[in-house]
Parts: structure tokens; sequence; C-alpha cells
């Protein structure tokens, strides 16, 4: 992947759509890895009382996941695919970002095969895991 892949609006690469995207840029791609970024900001939906949510969280690790899905999809030259959260086997919150923080979360591909996708996700700020999760998404058929 170029640094100019790296441009490309988020919003290109994943379904979903303002005010419930919750990953901003996209900083890294291989077959078996993403990693993407999001700066925590008071008009984001999840942020309640200067603090990014547990919910918020958990769709942040997923659309790192879509946004893995995404590229690759742009890559082929065809549209991202809807996808879902199929199950969330585990989830490790320590610490709930504050706004203006940056998360900088990577997804592990472990596993995928027809559409299902088995990932272990780690978020970190400042350079410190805050969270981690293993969950499999589903793309929509």
């Amino acid at each position: 992947m170029n640094n100019d892949s790296l441009n490309i609006p988020v919003t290109n690469l994943i379904p979903q759509k303002a005010p419930f995207v919750m990953v901003d840029k996209l900083l890294h791609y291989t077959d078996s890895e993403v990693t993407s970024c999001l700066t925590i900001s008071d008009a984001n939906i999840f942020t309640k009382n200067n603090t990014f949510t547990e919910p918020g969280l958990i769709e942040h690790m997923a659309q790192t996941v879509a946004l893995h899905t995404g590229y690759k999809y742009h890559l082929l030259d065809k549209p991202s695919p809807t996808g879902y959260i199929g199950s969330i086997k585990s989830v490790e919150i320590l610490i709930l970002p504050q706004l203006n923080d940056t998360l900088e979360t990577t997804a592990f591909i472990l596993h995928e095969v027809m559409g299902v996708t088995l990932v272990a996700i780690n978020v970190k700020l400042n350079g410190k895991s805050i969270a981690t999760s293993e969950m499999k998404t589903v793309v929509a058929k």
C-alpha cells in the first residue's frame, strides 16, 4: 500500500455514514491486519460528559474491521459491503478515552472464511493498550 492509498476518505471504505462513523483514518493495511485512528470529539454520538462510552469503543473496533474489508474491496474496485458484528467473544476495557484523545486501533485477522472474519483487536491511547476484543464480523450477502 502506498501513501496515496492512505489518503482515501474512510467514508468511501466503510458502509457507515455520519453521524455513525467511528474511524477517522486508515493508517496501515495488510492482508492480515489493519490500523485505524479516531480522535474523540464532542460531536461524536457516543461521547457523553467528555468521555467516549463503551458502546462507542466497541463500534470503533468493529468499524476498524470494516475498514479492512472495505479497503480490500477498494483494491478490487468493488463497493464496500455492509457488515455486522456476528458475535463478541470478549471485550476488556481498561480506560475510557476522553475528549480530544486519539485512539490507534489494530485489528489482526485470525481467520476469514465465507464472509465471516474472526479478529483480535487492540486499542491504544498514547501507545498504551486501553481495550482489547475478540469478535466475529459477518459480511451481508
